[in-house]
């Protein structure tokens, strides 16, 4: 088949869809990969097609999404004003790039390809690498934090699972009435049929059982049995390191002297200088310093300089793949982005988590429920003593370590790739 991946955001949205497509095409098809500009390299510097869709810039959308915080109406009404003036061209370009495609898989950001599809009358499979427009009764949007009273996900009481459910009809509409002005006059210059104005295409997503592939670990986030048929839990979608990237010649050096270290990575973020960001850097940086312990910097721009680093704590200022450098630290100091933990998670290391965006706090509650980090931090509570102490219990508590080792057991031996391959192309048969 030809398949196109629509895809947008942030690195961290459009890195699974990578590996996706990399499994896609290793079962014969050939593959497409929908996006906005900025992600070309990452595309084809893994050998995959790549067809440019109109968008903003992704690291203004970061700066953008930390500037509203954890407050969910403002993180969704950053996104009308910033895809505005892209809206109409990135469909037509979605439209292009699935001219001649027998299938999609789209994105929550990446949803102009299932407007495309829907207009070509080809088959379209959403994916997600966090909970967003499931309706699961099991565990909440990522948008909106942690099941009641943070209840384990399985033993939640009735109010509990209703809750979950009813928080994901919440960011259903908040998403459609965000992107509503977009999409109507839009579907109608295109021949399209008028959608609801309650729930729109969301709302026929559910009601038809449409497929949507769930790139998490089942151990981490646990399927529910009434929806896998059209919802699978796949497994994580990793995207490893290119067989020809080599370590810096000082970073190797470093790790190589002395005890495994704490790192601090802010994933997208790290590029987009802020004092919130900037704050975070130098704190981590005195913690390591007065605790007498070693450190990796994984945040170059975010405006703290090498002269004010502390001995024993290393910057890096080009990138470095986590799935290499994860299983040589002690701890992950991190925001809590989804690839971030996953990372994290698989090579068996504690994580810190201190999140500034909805998803990340979500990420966070779930880390210390499974026992595999402390309680996340927030910014706002960030201090020096409450970070060293996070710091201190990951690195030294036996259950937790062991908790992380097991759990990067079950993860390694899982293949979210496969899986998702399979379940497409089951899905997309049945709709052909």
């Amino acid at each position: 088949m030809r398949i196109v991946v629509t895809t947008a955001g942030s690195r961290g949205d459009v890195q699974p869809c990578v590996a996706l497509g990399l499994g896609l095409r290793g079962a014969g098809h050939e593959v497409t990969v929908a996006s906005w500009e900025a992600f070309r390299g990452l595309v084809e510097g893994r050998g995959l097609a790549f067809h440019p869709v109109a968008g903003p810039d992704p690291g203004r959308l970061v700066g953008a999404l930390l500037e509203a915080g954890r407050n969910p109406l403002r993180y969704a009404r950053t996104f009308r004003p910033l895809l505005r003036p892209h809206a109409e061209r990135g469909f037509h370009d979605c439209l292009a790039a699935c001219r001649d495609a027998d299938a999609v898989v789209y994105t929550p950001l990446g949803f102009a390809g299932q407007m495309a599809a829907e207009h070509l009358g080809i088959p379209a499979v959403g994916s997600v690498v966090e909970p967003l427009l499931i309706r699961s009764r099991r565990f909440p949007s990522a948008i909106l934090g942690r099941p009641i009273g943070g209840a384990a996900l399985v033993e939640a009481p009735v109010v509990g699972a209703l809750y979950n459910h009813l928080s994901h009809v919440a960011v259903e509409q908040i998403y459609w009435r965000t992107v509503q002005p977009l999409v109507g006059d839009l579907r109608e210059k295109v021949g399209l049929p008028p959608t609801s104005r309650l729930f729109g295409p969301l709302g026929r997503l559910h009601r038809g059982r449409q497929p949507v592939l769930l790139g998490w670990s089942e151990h981490v986030l646990p399927g529910d049995p009434r929806q896998e048929a059209w919802m699978p839990t796949t497994g994580y979608w990793f995207l490893d390191h290119d067989g020809g990237w080599r370590p810096p010649e000082e970073l190797r050096q470093f790790l190589d002297s002395g005890e495994p270290p704490v790192s601090l990575g802010l994933g997208s973020m790290s590029g987009v200088a802020s004092a919130r960001t900037t704050r975070v850097v130098a704190l981590t940086a005195e913690v390591l310093d007065r605790a007498g312990r070693r450190g990796v910097l994984l945040s170059p721009d975010a405006g703290i300089e090498d002269s004010r680093l502390p001995d024993g704590v290393m910057r890096v200022a080009g990138e470095v793949p986590y799935d290499w450098l994860f299983p040589r630290v002690a701890v992950a100091v991190h925001h809590g982005g989804a690839g971030t933990l996953a990372a994290a998670l698989r090579a068996g290391v504690p994580s810190v988590v201190i999140p500034v965006l909805p998803d990340q706090a979500f990420w966070g509650w779930r880390v210390t429920a499974l026992g595999a980090g402390p309680a996340p931090i927030s910014p706002k509570r960030l201090t020096a003593e409450r970070l060293s102490a996070a710091i201190l219990q990951a690195a030294t508590d036996p259950e937790m370590r062991s908790r992380c080792r097991l759990l990067a057991e079950k993860i390694s031996a899982e293949d979210g790739i496969s899986r998702a391959v399979e379940a497409f192309e089951i899905h997309a048969g049945e709709d052909r």
